[in-house]
């Protein structure tokens, strides 16, 4: 590979129960990060003191703490990731990624990652596949190949500068917002489905009930500017979820309350307008593919 410096940077809120198998994951990789900037958000519990032992033997690791003030909002996490990102700023560096601090990876994660990179320069975002812990065992619903998960975001970084970074959205979405400019903006964002990411905590349920976190769900998909029926095709798909029915239920309160209301987009109407001409293609390759074959495209769901 032509070059293999990256960075991670992890904002952590209340994660002492988590970061330490993340930091393990990390450790074990055949291929370290040059910094790892771990961001303590106002943690109330041991998660700062988590990470400060360990990173007294990993030097790579870094380490600051943010104060909080007002209420909990997914804008935080993008400030808290930009603050991050300042601290890596005397390093010369290729890629840049975000990794949630309730992820584990297997040692060659990163390793494939780059040479990803390596392989395809038109490449901007890229990652693995997603295995949420629901019970005793991990599952995956996380099947579509472009677009990648916020937890294991990875960038190109002139592609993350290209985009403008994570913007502070207070319905959250950060993720999505940069991978939908992404693609307006001529980058590939390209999923791995056969590398595995585990999550060890399913994602918006720290803070709040499955239930209110769908209607969340909803919500922040609306501000992201989503074409309805789109949206309406994908709470039908996601109906056999659990909590089965109520789910997409709520997620479909969540999005049409706000379109009733007439909530705005928080992102620019260019982008929304990229994304709906996306999604509005994306609905016709579904009815010529259940034209050609019917079968096949019932059984893949």
């Amino acid at each position: 590979m032509s070059n293999t410096a990256y960075v991670l940077i992890t904002p952590a809120r209340n994660e002492e129960e988590f970061i330490g198998r993340t930091i393990a994951a990390v450790a074990a990789q055949t291929l370290p990060p040059r910094r790892w900037i771990i961001v303590n958000d106002a943690s109330t519990d041991r998660t700062a003191e988590v990470v400060q032992d360990l990173a007294d033997k990993h030097k790579f690791i870094r380490l600051i703490t943010l104060a909080r003030t007002g209420g909990r909002n997914f804008g935080m996490k993008a400030r808290a990731f930009a603050r991050g990102l300042a601290e890596a700023g005397d390093l010369d560096y290729s890629y840049l990624g975000n990794l949630d601090a309730d992820i584990t990876v297997e040692p060659r994660y990163f390793e494939t990652i780059l040479q990803a990179f390596d392989d395809d320069k038109s490449l901007g975002i890229t990652g693995g596949c997603i295995h949420t812990k629901v019970g005793d065992a991990f599952q995956s619903d996380d099947h579509t190949l472009d677009s990648v998960a916020g937890a294991v975001q990875m960038f190109r970084r002139e592609c993350y500068e290209a985009v403008g970074g994570y913007l502070p959205l207070p319905l959250g979405g950060i993720d999505a917002a940069a991978e939908i400019t992404a693609r307006m903006k001529g980058w590939t964002v390209r999923k791995n489905p056969e590398l595995r990411a585990h999550e060890h905590r399913r994602t918006g349920t720290a803070n709040a009930g499955i239930l209110e976190s769908r209607v969340r769900l909803g919500k922040r998909f609306h501000s992201l500017g989503y074409h309805p029926m789109f949206y309406l095709l994908r709470c039908f798909y996601r109906v056999a979820d659990a909590p089965f029915l109520l789910g997409s239920a709520a997620e479909f309160f969540g999005f049409f309350s706000s379109a009733a209301l007439r909530k705005p987009f928080a992102l620019p109407r260019p982008v929304v307008e990229h994304l709906r001409r996306e999604q509005l293609q994306k609905m016709r390759n579904l009815v010529l593919r259940r034209r050609a074959d019917p079968a096949r495209v019932s059984a893949a769901g």
